[in-house]
């Protein structure tokens, strides 16, 4: 059975900001009862705020119940991952129930929505208009009541506790498709995610803006060693950063795993340091394909997004792998080699 899920894909130039406020408005446009919305980072521009804040209301008048979900009062000392800055203004204009979870000291890192506990839009792109034109993001669209069900339990564990610590409804298959959630779930998606490596005989493409946790570092510096069509992309203005970070904390046992991927066909991307006002053009997509086998979603596979509240979808498809593989490679032409 083909697994009910919709990708679509994002790049840097690729589409404008109005054309994704415009494919969110169709999916809020389609809710009949209840939206819950978990954005890390939700501030828009005066033309994609009124799309989506018009989706919203139309919501509401219709009698949809919206709630919402923000991380704020985020401080990292380098930006891995780059800072929020929700527009609370905006939010608190908007019908719905809000409720912000303080990202100290780890983060509400998701990035989706729920309609009716039928459908699910979930992936790697924040609301805001850098991440819908500037960035490469990933978008899956789930069509399934058991899935939006395990999305439901996750989100009404961030909704009725002040902190992230503690949360994430345990994976399970549902129609082709099995739901991960961090924190309490995050150690065990790193070793999924590097077994899946480990085990490709055919092929392995990787987008991760920084690849730090110890299994995926160690599977994938093996699988590169080994002869496997192995491929990616990363942002090197943060792998740079979590690199000099490693040798301040005396953490530089990991470098040489990172070199050894670098050393393969790594793309990285020279995207703009963050910084107020800056454009936020990172290399953002988070996914990896290990023969048929995709994960995509809101988690960096770091150490610090075990820790977060994040979600990442498993799908056995070859023909979302093929889509996702192409898109991959198509992404690491357009950037130079990884070079440490």
């Amino acid at each position: 059975m083909k697994p009910p899920v919709t990708i679509r894909t994002l790049t840097d130039g690729g589409q404008k900001p109005t054309d994704v406020a415009s494919q969110i408005a169709d999916f809020l446009d389609g809710a009949k009862s209840s939206l819950e919305l978990a954005q890390y980072d939700f501030d828009l521009g005066a033309d994609t705020a009124r799309i989506v804040g018009d989706a919203i209301r139309r919501a509401h008048d219709r009698g949809v119940h919206v709630r919402m979900v923000y991380n704020v009062d985020h401080r990292k000392p380098i930006p891995v991952p780059p800072p929020p800055s929700p527009d609370e203004a905006l939010i608190e204009s908007l019908p719905v129930h809000a409720h912000p979870i303080p990202g100290v000291p780890d983060l509400m890192h998701h990035k989706y929505v729920i309609r009716d506990d039928e459908a699910v839009w979930t992936g790697s792109t924040n609301w805001t208009d850098d991440s819908w034109s500037r960035q490469e993001n990933v978008i899956a669209i789930v069509e399934s009541k058991a899935v939006a069900a395990d999305f439901r339990r996750d989100f009404e564990q961030l909704y009725a506790f002040d902190e992230v610590a503690g949360t994430g409804a345990a994976p399970s298959w549902h129609d082709g498709v099995r739901a991960w959630f961090t924190p309490r779930h995050g150690e065990d998606l790193s070793h999924r995610i590097a077994q899946a490596i480990a085990r490709a005989r055919r092929r392995v493409r990787v987008c991760s803006p920084v690849i730090t946790a110890a299994p995926v570092l160690g599977a994938l510096a093996q699988k590169v060693s080994s002869g496997i069509d192995v491929a990616g992309c990363v942002d090197e203005t943060q792998v740079r950063g979590v690199a000099y970070q490693w040798g301040e904390q005396g953490k530089s046992w990991k470098l040489p795993l990172l070199a050894r991927i670098a050393a393969g066909t790594f793309a990285a991307k020279p995207s703009t340091p963050y910084g107020s006002g800056t454009v936020h053009d990172f290399m953002h997509a988070k996914l990896t394909i290990a023969d048929d086998t995709v994960f995509l979603g809101s988690f960096n596979l770091s150490r610090s997004g075990e820790r977060n509240a994040e979600n990442v979808l498993e799908v056995d498809d070859a023909a979302i792998a093929d889509q996702l593989y192409a898109y991959t490679d198509s992404v690491r032409a357009r950037y130079p080699p990884l070079a440490l």
